[in-house]
């Protein structure tokens, strides 16, 4: 599955959120996914507060905005070893990193959006996982 494959495509499921330090709180809401031209926008619920956010690609990576964590959109590199239809990581406060994946459940037909942090000791931790199906397209 491409990213080009899933152009006009709309999705519904439920977002996590991961904020404490072991990974052990989760917060839950509903969420959305729509992919147009390159770009995948989404939608979530933080604490009763509507956020979106954005991951635009392009051939050299993408571009990462969300309004909860991100309100300035970012510069990623594409992380060319991943299997997933898109990969990104950038760097922030020096040494601490941040990979964006989406992948498609070919079985369920469900797409993931998965966030992780990494460690400057090279530890990771999941930071926000969205599961949806398909709605249109």
């Amino acid at each position: 599955m491409t990213l080009k494959e899933l152009t006009g495509s709309q999705w519904a499921g439920t977002s996590v959120l991961w904020k404490d330090p072991l990974g052990d709180v989760a917060q839950v809401s509903d969420c959305t996914m729509a992919i147009d031209d390159g770009v995948l926008r989404y939608t979530w619920v933080y604490e009763g507060t509507a956020q979106e956010g954005w991951l635009r690609c392009r051939a050299d990576g993408a571009e990462f905005h969300d309004s909860w964590h991100q309100n300035e959109p970012v510069a990623c590199a594409p992380v060319t070893d991943s299997t997933a239809i898109v990969t990104v990581r950038y760097t922030y406060l020096e040494n601490w990193g941040w990979r964006i994946s989406l992948c498609h459940r070919g079985a369920t037909d469900e797409l993931v959006l998965q966030m992780t942090n990494v460690a400057p000791w090279g530890e990771e931790a999941r930071a926000a996982r969205m599961v949806c199906r398909r709605v249109t397209g």
